[in-house]
């Protein structure tokens, strides 16, 4: 069975390199779904919280929230953090309060201070979907992601084989479903096994 969650996030980039509308730089509304399977825990007749996914993904994805979104190639990268470094803001203003912790991965990488993120391939719908199960596949059981930003739609399913091996054997939580911790804890409420 599966439990899933939606997130809405407010970006900006461009398709540096394209030819049509998308090398301008413009925002965009995108809608997350994140589906996560499992068995239904018996203690709280559930998969998984869906407040608790969201609480999860939301702690890294926050980073492309009312963010710029840049490939890694843009020749507007170094301009935009030269502008930053010249207002004193590069390294984050006092109302930055909309930041996760700063990632690095091989598809992209955040600078929370200064709302950007940096990619590797043109974030598409579809580049979005694979920086997202990157950074989430050690976090959530992740059977499904959808993402669609404006007309534009795609989804991408993982197979058992990819929810297997830790996740298979990870206990949880009686009273709200969240996995134990390594010495049988839950983070959430403090169950001990």
């Amino acid at each position: 069975m599966r439990s899933f969650t939606t997130l809405d996030l407010q970006y900006a980039h461009r398709f540096y390199g394209f030819k049509g509308e998308a090398q301008y730089l413009h925002g965009h509304t995108g809608i997350l779904t994140i589906e996560v399977e499992d068995t239904v825990n018996a203690g709280v007749n559930m998969v998984f919280p869906c407040n608790e996914i969201k609480k999860t993904a939301w702690e890294v994805l926050q980073n492309f929230d009312h963010a710029l979104v840049l490939r890694e190639d843009d020749p507007l990268l170094p301009a935009i953090l030269g502008v930053y470094e010249a207002q004193g803001i590069k390294d984050g203003a006092p109302s930055n309060k909309q930041k996760g912790p700063a990632f690095k991965t091989e598809l992209a990488w955040a600078y929370p201070e200064c709302r950007l993120v940096v990619t590797k391939e043109t974030m598409t719908v579809e580049g979005m979907i694979k920086i997202v199960y990157d950074l989430l596949k050690d976090k959530l059981n992740i059977a499904k992601i959808t993402f669609t930003s404006g007309v534009n739609g795609a989804t991408q399913e993982y197979g058992k084989e990819a929810a297997a091996g830790a996740w298979a054997e990870r206990e949880r939580c009686p009273l709200c479903g969240i996995a134990l911790d390594e010495n049988g804890v839950c983070p959430k409420c403090g169950f001990r096994k």
